[in-house]
């Protein structure tokens, strides 16, 4: 069973930057041709969209991060990053990472397959 572990969260004041990590482990699909995502849960609010990558280096990103954050993926320590600059305290969030494992990148959060436990980022104005 494939295990997702984020990592990088934590407390920043507003305008600084954080990096999140997801490292995948016990996968039996190709994490090369897996599509794998970035979400996000502020509390009282639905689960958002932030980023994601695609087999083929695909980038999509939220309309609220675009120009802020920046996604990559390094297939050979199955580890996908979240780059975060610019943090503001609408930010504050548990951020998820996804897989969907065959198949586009989706900003649908019903598309992907597996999730991580989540790590929360907490931007201070």
């Amino acid at each position: 069973q494939v295990q997702l572990v984020e990592s990088g969260g934590g407390l920043v004041q507003a305008g600084g930057s954080l990096r999140l990590s997801c490292a995948a482990s016990g996968h039996t699909f190709s994490f090369s041709s897996a599509a794998i995502h970035w979400f996000r849960q502020a509390p009282g609010k639905e689960r958002e969209f932030v980023a994601g990558i695609g087999w083929n280096t695909f980038v999509l990103y939220g309309h609220s991060v675009k120009g802020r954050f920046t996604i990559s993926r390094d297939n050979a320590k199955s580890t996908v990053y979240l780059q975060m600059d610019s943090l503001q305290p609408e930010d504050t969030a548990v951020y998820f990472c996804a897989v969907r494992r065959r198949g586009l990148v989706s900003t649908s959060s019903s598309d992907s397959d597996d999730w991580g436990p989540g790590t929360q980022v907490t931007v201070s104005s």
